[in-house]
Order: C-alpha cells, then sequence, then structure tokens
C-alpha cells in the first residue's frame, strides 16, 4: 500500500465535498447534474475514482453492470470482505450529494485507514446504478452482487434500448454476470447516505443509525378510453382517460394522507394525442408506494389499484396495470448496527435510529449479508434536487465514525 501519512481526517473531508462538487459537474445535460445508467460520463466518474484507487494501490475493474470496484485484499486469500460504497447514476437535475457522497466516504475510509493492519479485506463499490431512472427499475447495479441482474436484461429504456444494449454499448458483456456476485465470505456491507429528509435535522443531530428500510412498490397504469372532439363530444359520452387518471391521482393522495407512514407518488403523467381540442383518449402514468410495513403497502396498493380500475369503468375507459418492481421493508443488521452505535458513541456523536423512507443499495445486499446504514443530516430536508445541502462537519463525523467502525470491526474479527 502507497503511504500518506500527512493527511488527516479533516484533509479527507476536505477531499470529498471537493470531489462532490467536482463530480456533479459530470452530466449528461449542461447546468445539471444528471447522469442516468451507463451514460458517457459514467466514464469520467469512474476515471476519477480510478485515479483515486491507484494512489492506494488497490486492485480496480469494472463489473459486467459497470460497477466499478476496487478492493484492498485480506490477510489471507480466505480472509472475509467488508463491502463499503453506494451508487454514481442520479436522477435527472440531481443535487451534488445523493450517493456519490457515500461512494466518496468509501474510498476516503480506505484512505484513512490504509496503513493499518485489518484482518479483513476491504471493497469499495460505486454502483452504476441506483435510482430506476433510465429503465423504470432501480438497483441493476447491487442487483448484480446479488446474481438477479439477469432478470433485468430485457427491460427497455424510452428509446427502446434493453438494459443488456447498454451495457454492450458502455463495451461491457452481459455474460460476465456471474463475475459480478458476491463471492467467498462476507462480513456484510456499510452505506453512508444523506438522509433526505427532516429527522436528523429536526433531532439536532449530525448523524443516524438505519434501522429499516420502507417497503416498497412500483406500478405502471395505462388508462385507454376514446380520443373525440373537445367541442362536439358531450360530456356524458365522453371516454375521457385523463379523467379516470386524475381521480387515481387524487385518491392516492388522500389515501397516503390519512394513513400514518404512507406515501404515495405519481412522478410520470402522459397524456395523449395531447392536444386543448381534443378529449384525452390515453394516459401513462405511474404510482410509486412506500410503507415500513410490508401488510399494510400492500393493503393500501390493493385497494388503491381497486379504486383505479373503478374510476377506469365508470367512465368506459379500461385500465391495464404493469408491475415494475415490489420490494419488502428490509431490517439492517443488528449486529453491523450495534458497533455503528458503538463507534458513534465512542466519537462522541448523537446516534439516534430512524427508518429510510427511500430505498438504497443496503435493502439489496441484505439479502445475501448482514447490511447497515449511517444517515448524514439533510440541513434543509430536500434531496433529489439542485439545491440538496450537506453541512462539512456532518460528513467528517461521519468520516471519523466510519474510521472507528473499522477499528471495532477488526476487533470483533481478531478476537
Amino acid at each position: 500500500m502507497t503511504s500518506n501519512p500527512g493527511v488527516t481526517l479533516s484533509d479527507l473531508n476536505a477531499r470529498v465535498l471537493a470531489a462532490c462538487a467536482d463530480l456533479a459537474r459530470l452530466t449528461e445535460v449542461p447546468g445539471t447534474t444528471t447522469r442516468p445508467y451507463l451514460c458517457p460520463s459514467t466514464r469520467d466518474v469512474h476515471a476519477f475514482l480510478f485515479g483515486w484507487a491507484a494512489r492506494l494501490g488497490l486492485s480496480v475493474r469494472v463489473d459486467a453492470v459497470g460497477n466499478l470496484r476496487a478492493r484492498r485484499e485480506g490477510p489471507a486469500p480466505d480472509a472475509p470482505t467488508l463491502y463499503v460504497g453506494s451508487h454514481i447514476d442520479t436522477v435527472p437535475n440531481a443535487g451534488a450529494f445523493d450517493g456519490v457522497l457515500g461512494v466518496l466516504l468509501a474510498f476516503a475510509l480506505a484512505e484513512a485507514v490504509q496503513e493499518r493492519p485489518l484482518p479483513f479485506a476491504l471493497e469499495l463499490v460505486a454502483f452504476s446504478e441506483e435510482e430506476g431512472v433510465r429503465y423504470g427499475v432501480p438497483f441493476i447495479g447491487s442487483r448484480a452482487l446479488t446474481g438477479t441482474a439477469d432478470d433485468l436484461l430485457g427491460l427497455t429504456d424510452a428509446e427502446g434500448q434493453t438494459v443488456a444494449d447498454a451495457i454492450m454499448a458502455f463495451g461491457l458483456n452481459p455474460d460476465h454476470l456471474p463475475d459480478a456476485r458476491v463471492h467467498g465470505q462476507s462480513l456484510g456491507f456499510l452505506e453512508f447516505h444523506i438522509e433526505q429528509g427532516p429527522v436528523l435535522q429536526a433531532a439536532g443531530a449530525a448523524l443516524g443509525v438505519v434501522s429499516a428500510i420502507v417497503g416498497q412498490n412500483r406500478v405502471l397504469l395505462d388508462f385507454t378510453g376514446q380520443a373525440s372532439h373537445a367541442g362536439t363530444t358531450p360530456m356524458a359520452h365522453r371516454k375521457d382517460a385523463l379523467a379516470a387518471a386524475a381521480r387515481f391521482v387524487v385518491a392516492a393522495e388522500e389515501l397516503a394522507r390519512s394513513t400514518p407512514g404512507l406515501v404515495a407518488t405519481v412522478g410520470i403523467m402522459h397524456a395523449r394525442p395531447g392536444a386543448i381540442n381534443i378529449v384525452p383518449g390515453e394516459v401513462h402514468c405511474t404510482l410509486d408506494l412506500r410503507h415500513p410495513d410490508d401488510a399494510v403497502r400492500l393493503e393500501k396498493l390493493h385497494g388503491l389499484l381497486e379504486g383505479a380500475q373503478h374510476f377506469a369503468a365508470e367512465r368506459g375507459v379500461t385500465l391495464t396495470v404493469s408491475p415494475m418492481m415490489g420490494e419488502d421493508a428490509t431490517p439492517m443488521d443488528a449486529g453491523l448496527r450495534d458497533l455503528l452505535h458503538r463507534a458513534a458513541g465512542a466519537e462522541g456523536a448523537a446516534h439516534p435510529e430512524l427508518v429510510s423512507g427511500a430505498g438504497h443499495d443496503a435493502m439489496i445486499l441484505a439479502t445475501v449479508m448482514p447490511a447497515a446504514m449511517l444517515f448524514i443530516r439533510s440541513p434543509n430536508a430536500l434531496s433529489h434536487h439542485p439545491d440538496e445541502m450537506v453541512n462539512s462537519d456532518d460528513v467528517e463525523a461521519a468520516l471519523r465514525v466510519g474510521v472507528r467502525f473499522l477499528d471495532v470491526l477488526a476487533q470483533e474479527v481478531g478476537a
């Protein structure tokens, strides 16, 4: 390993924040941060991370779905591995910290302990896809590590390009997916991430330990009625697809407002043919439904879709429902959570527990290994927005807790 004995955690923190700003400018849409799965600017992010890994003497590869993986080997070939990372793709017009901050903190963590002996291997992962923007289904990156990405290869984006097509266009080979799977013994997965909500800010805490990640469903709905003249079609004779869809949107909002813990979002709606003087004949829309209790979420989903069918039928409109994703609520590993609490306590940091309302790669990795998350305060409780913020002191606190976490974990493994 290379040596940089003069570097401090404050230095690393400053480097992480500067890198967040630099990587935010690597985008497909000038003036915004927009980086969908395997877009050209992904190569620029990879180049930055390759450079940091090279300075640390880590081995680096890009796996079959485009995850960049930098590895510090353990003291023996059969040593277990701790995985640390997050994602580098973004939503359209994103902020500078969602996902990327966690990746950069993983690299900073590896540099902070590069001269310390560890009884385990350390693998840093920059997941290529987590947001689900390009293909409607998230977690392509982390699913590759669990061996479940094969099921997504046939999905198509708005241009009709499949996931397999995108992989090959990037110079990778989907036939190599088995090599992306986790092999050998895993100690677990640790993800640093901004909270993206108001809980830590309200509590006056810089950091929080995630207890669980909510369950989530994503559904596509297609309402099909009859396009007709806006002036000559009496109201009683209309088959207005948009009117049916609009009733569904309002019903989803009303249900979520009246059900504690439930959030419902219709994030996309397209009406066709899309003219001011034509009754809409077709509407395509989405539903994102989340709740920490799977039973409640599935019950409310069933009720919403029944209501959508009713709103369509009373207007002579047909409805096609296409499930895109269903993820159960995922508790984080109790053992790793305890280590995070111990590490935060040793650093004098408050460490409340909270549930994540957003989905994260940790929930996918939790199906094959212990997983834990450390949240970093979002001062303005805003994310998926260019005004996303972090406090420098909070990020440094996360790095300090991460270093202490590795120390505590090393003691546990070596005991």
